[in-house]
């Protein structure tokens, strides 16, 4: 039945939630729905769990697991200013904090300025500048070559010729990318397109402001039934018995081809999960990563798309009946805890509602998909992105985000620039209802997991 399920099971073993979390964002991005997964996730464990929202409408911010958020458009101010709001966050909870962050820039600037924030701030520490080639385009694509990991076809181009002579050797449709996608510049051009037309790239080439990275795009699989887009979050510690890699398979997304996983599903695919872990050892990477690949049928490799060095949008997929998940293998990894492994879930799926129905409208003008076939797909979806019963409010801010975004498109609506502040605290539901942990105040307390 669709709706995510309100509480973990019951389970054996006890561990200590008295460590607060912040889930750190920095994208302008209210309807992010991982941060809310996070909050979700460990907040029904008993975890103090903080966020980071840019204004009073964040569905996030209207979760009943939230203890509190801090009112900070940190995406707008410099990295020293991060480094000082994080800080402050710090002082006011007045302990050792575990820091999640839920996009690219966030994990970038964690690792490179770990110095000045362990120990204050516990989050993994991968090699400094790891993170960030992991992240960019060109520098991931340098990665795979180096390290003999199969991979699209890929060039940085500066110039209109050398992006029309990449596309003539390797046809259309081909994928273009912003090769700092994080990094935006003002420019509002998709961080991942499907370039169909020479009359298309030229106009991206123009619009994007910055070096562009262009990529083959690997043809459709004909064996029915077999899985091509394939997704596989995990998390990487020091102890490889305690660093869980989870598979799915990404059945729809949003832009088709070229976007976020709107319907997904839990598939066990070891050979890909080794090749993977291969190459993040070879690299010391440590922390939680969200990668894309898809498998080639002409020669039956999976390509490496993406990386990105944090927590992915669609981890709470990867769930169990007790609540473990990736983001609580972290918590209790970074606290020193022990970590079960986490129990798979048979085809378990995935659902974000305020984006698949757009996919699936994507699929049935292409006779891709019928009315029929998403009705019966949404039926077996355990897990949803914003709707759970035990947690309604972020839902319904979410449907009046998602109307108003509709119809703002049909009106001018001019934003004015914003000027960076510092971190505003506003308390949570969570926290009025038990007690926000303060300065020198005690948050003991303790939950169930899984043995």
């Amino acid at each position: 039945m669709l709706g995510s399920r309100n509480t973990p099971s019951p389970a054996a073993g006890v561990f200590d939630t008295a460590t607060p979390v912040v889930v750190l964002k920095l994208d302008d991005n209210p309807l992010h729905h991982g941060g809310l997964g996070i909050i979700r996730g460990l907040g029904r464990l008993g975890v103090p769990v903080y966020g980071v929202c840019e204004d009073p409408l964040v569905p996030t911010a209207h979760s009943r697991y939230l203890y509190g958020h801090w009112r900070w458009r940190a995406g707008e101010g410099t990295e020293l200013d991060v480094v000082d709001g994080l800080a402050r966050i710090v002082e006011r909870l007045g302990r050792p904090t575990v820091v999640l962050p839920t996009d690219d820039a966030g994990a970038i600037l964690l690792a490179e300025h770990a110095a000045g924030l362990h120990p204050w701030l516990l989050f993994p520490s991968p090699p400094t500048e790891l993170p960030r080639k992991l992240a960019g385009k060109d520098s991931l694509y340098r990665l795979c070559r180096d390290h003999g990991v199969p991979a699209p076809r890929t060039e940085t181009v500066t110039t209109w010729p050398r992006a029309r002579a990449f596309a003539a050797s390797v046809g259309y449709p081909l994928i273009a990318k912003l090769a700092t996608p994080w990094r935006r510049d003002g420019h509002r051009v998709p961080s991942t397109s499907v370039v169909s037309t020479p009359n298309q790239l030229a106009e991206l080439h123009r619009a994007a402001g910055q070096p562009i990275v262009l990529q083959e795009f690997l043809p459709q699989a004909t064996t029915p039934g077999r899985g091509q887009d394939w997704f596989l979050h995990g998390y990487l510690g020091d102890d490889p018995a305690q660093s869980p890699v989870c598979t799915g398979v990404k059945e729809r997304s949003y832009p088709a081809a070229a976007g976020l996983t709107s319907f997904g599903r839990w598939v066990a695919n070891h050979e890909l999960g080794r090749q993977a872990v291969e190459l993040l050892r070879r690299t010391g990477f440590r922390g939680l990563v969200d990668m894309d690949w898809r498998w080639d049928p002409r020669d039956g490799h999976y390509k490496l798309l993406d990386c990105n060095p944090r927590l992915g949008a669609q981890f709470r997929l990867f769930s169990d009946r007790a609540g473990l998940d990736l983001a609580v293998t972290a918590y209790l990894d970074l606290t020193g805890q022990r970590v079960p492994r986490i129990a798979h879930g048979p085809e378990r799926r995935f659902v974000v509602e305020n984006y698949d129905p757009l996919a699936a409208f994507g699929g049935w003008r292409g006779g891709r998909l019928g009315l029929r076939e998403w009705i019966t797909s949404l039926r077996g979806a355990e897990e949803t992105a914003w709707f759970a019963r035990d947690d309604l409010a972020p839902f319904g801010l979410m449907c009046l985000r998602m109307g108003w975004r509709a119809l703002s498109r049909r009106i001018p609506v001019s934003r004015r620039p914003q000027r960076a502040r510092a971190p505003e605290f506003r308390p949570g539901r969570a926290g009025s209802r038990r007690g926000s942990p303060t300065v020198n105040e005690s948050n003991e307390s303790s939950t169930s997991v899984p043995s």
